[in-house]
This record gives C-alpha cells, sequence and structure tokens, in this order.
C-alpha cells in the first residue's frame, strides 16, 4: 500500500443520505477511504441498503484501496437508536428492555437482528453500548439515559448483555465496537449537541468493569467518547487523552483491537478544534480510525495527517500501526484480496 492508501484505511466517512454519491466517489477514489458507515435512519429495507453495499464494495481497486474491501457499519442498538429499518429488518427493542431478557435470549436473538445486517451488507455494527447508568439518573443523562441506550444500572448487568449482544453479532459474521469508552452514563449533555463532562470516573473506576467484560470477549472496536473526564485527564476529551487511549484501554485492558473515534466530523463537542488538530490529537493519542460523519472535515484530516506524516517519522510510524490494526481486523473478517 501506499501512505496515502494507508491513511485512507484510517477513515470511516458517512454516506451522506445513505447512499453512495459523487462525493464519497471520489473521496474513495483519491483520498482512498477505506470504510464507510449509514449515517440516517433508513426505511428502504434490507434490499435497499444492500443496494448500497454492493454498489460501495465495487469501488474496491489496487488504485483506490488496494484491492481491500470495506467495512460497511450502522448504528444498530435497538430502540430509538436503530439506524436499519424496513423490509425485512426487525423492531429492535431498547437497551433497558434487552437486559430485561436472560442474556441467552439476548444472544439468541442479537444474532438474528445480525443475520439481517449481514443479509444487507452490512459487517459492522457501532453497538453494544457499555455505559453504565447510575440507578435513578436516567432522566439526568442525555446520551445514555434518557434515549434508554444502557442495558443495566450496573456494570455486571451491563457487561453481561453487551457480551450478550456482542457473541449474538458476531455468530453472524458482524464485528462489534463496545461505546463509549470510559463511559457516557455519568455526564448530563449529549456530545453531539453539546460539551459534556465526567467529574466522578476515575482510572480505576468500577463502572468501566462492563467495558473489561466486552475486551475479554474479543470486541473488534472500541469506540472513544467525546466527554472530559476531569479526575482522569482534566486536560483533553478522552478521545485525545493519551492517559484513556494508550495507558487504559491498551495497557491496562488489554484491548489489541480497533480503537476508534467517536464522529469527528460534526459533533458540538469538537466544534472549537479544527479537523486537523483532531485528526493529529486522536491518533497522537494512540486511536486508529477516524469516525467523520462528514466529507469536508474528513477531506481537511486527511490532508492533515499526509502533511504531519511526511515530514514527522515517528507520526508516519503511527499512521502505519493504525492502518496495521485496521488491516488485521479485515483479514479476521475476510476483507483482505488474499
Amino acid at each position: 500500500m501506499t501512505l496515502d492508501q494507508r491513511i485512507g484505511q484510517l477513515f470511516e466517512l458517512g454516506l451522506a443520505g445513505d447512499g453512495l454519491g459523487a462525493t464519497e466517489s471520489n473521496m474513495i477514489r483519491n483520498d482512498h477511504i477505506g470504510s464507510v458507515w449509514f449515517v440516517d435512519r433508513s426505511y428502504a429495507g434490507v434490499a435497499g441498503i444492500r443496494a448500497v453495499a454492493i454498489a460501495v464494495q465495487s469501488q474496491v481497486s489496487s488504485a483506490s484501496t488496494a484491492n481491500v474491501r470495506f467495512f460497511i457499519a450502522a448504528n444498530q442498538e435497538g430502540g430509538l437508536i436503530q439506524a436499519m429499518q424496513g423490509p425485512g429488518f426487525s423492531r429492535i427493542p431498547t437497551a433497558v428492555v434487552q437486559g430485561t431478557w436472560a442474556a441467552g435470549v439476548l444472544e439468541s436473538r442479537a444474532a438474528v437482528w445480525g443475520q439481517e445486517l449481514h443479509s444487507a451488507g452490512i459487517n459492522l455494527n457501532f453497538a453494544p453500548v457499555m455505559d453504565v447508568v447510575p440507578p435513578g439518573t436516567d432522566a439526568q443523562n442525555q446520551p445514555i439515559g434518557v434515549l434508554q441506550r444502557e442495558y443495566g444500572h450496573d456494570p455486571a448487568a451491563a457487561g453481561s448483555h453487551g457480551t450478550a449482544f456482542l457473541r449474538g453479532m458476531r455468530q453472524s459474521s458482524i464485528a462489534v465496537t463496545l461505546k463509549h469508552f470510559p463511559g457516557l452514563g455519568r455526564v448530563a449533555g449529549n456530545t453531539d449537541f453539546t460539551t459534556a463532562t465526567d467529574t466522578t470516573t476515575t482510572a480505576s473506576d468500577p463502572y468501566l468493569a462492563s467495558f473489561g467484560q466486552g475486551v475479554a470477549a474479543n470486541a473488534d472496536f472500541v469506540m472513544v467518547a467525546l466527554a472530559k473526564y476531569t479526575r482522569i485527564d482534566p486536560n483533553h476529551l478522552a478521545a485525545f487523552s493519551p492517559i484513556v487511549i494508550t495507558q487504559m484501554l491498551r495497557t491496562t485492558m488489554g484491548f489489541q483491537g480497533v480503537i476508534v473515534s467517536d464522529d469527528l466530523g460534526d459533533t458540538a463537542a469538537v466544534a472549537s478544534i479544527s479537523p486537523a488538530t483532531r485528526a493529529i490529537d486522536f491518533l497522537s493519542a494512540g486511536g486508529d480510525m477516524i469516525i467523520s460523519k462528514t466529507s469536508a472535515p474528513a477531506a481537511a484530516m486527511v490532508r492533515a495527517i499526509r502533511s504531519r506524516a511526511a515530514t514527522d517519522p515517528g507520526f508516519r510510524q503511527r499512521v502505519d500501526d493504525a492502518a496495521l490494526r485496521i488491516l488485521r481486523a479485515k483479514q479476521a473478517w475476510a476483507l483482505l484480496p488474499c
């Protein structure tokens, strides 16, 4: 792979309107973008989504991606966060409801939901949510509690049911993403729309145990939150924190998979930071794959990484390490040409 192709592997670009438009095709061709995701709620059903997925995979070539196929992702948690709907997709209940089922029941049902995604050409789910919302605080927790996205109100319940969801998805050949490390259960604001700060969670917090269960169950991806954790690293959002990413997730938890950002393109939490700085800081902290909902910030981030890699050998090695980790994940899911 050329350096530009390796850099392209670091990106997961949103499909505007859940379709493959000229902008996305051009970025795959010119910027070598290696993964995409469905950003909107779709009622097109399995057949409609499969047509888009086939069109995406048809963009693979030696020139664009060195013949490496795409991770194609969606947010398919359940309840309000179920992006893929319509004919062929089950209506998935909220995680709060899923958390009342026996773990074995959830695993078997997640396998069915995963098979639906697989039939639609999706191979990566931005789920399960491992965040723990303290009992009685749902109404104050905008990103998780208000939307009923938690499996339970203690780490054991969140961990056991999150890993059951993980196992079911993987049975159906769907890679999974634990989110949002180190947890959004104790913040007030939703980072899509505002800044969020956690003044409680520590680097050895019991609430991290749910993520530990998911890591032990061989999760493929872990998504890092865009909140600030003042008792862990008061100077950086988690996605830009070497303490959170390298020290806690890599070293302490031993996670060897792909560390992915939350959306670095259009969320309010990063609006005051230039796209170039977002990309450089995420990778420098130890992150691997950058999610961008829209194309303009993604293009700016690609340019910034290319520029920095051309002049900084240490950063170029970081790019290579991240690309290799993503390619290993793609190898595990049969997305490499060899």
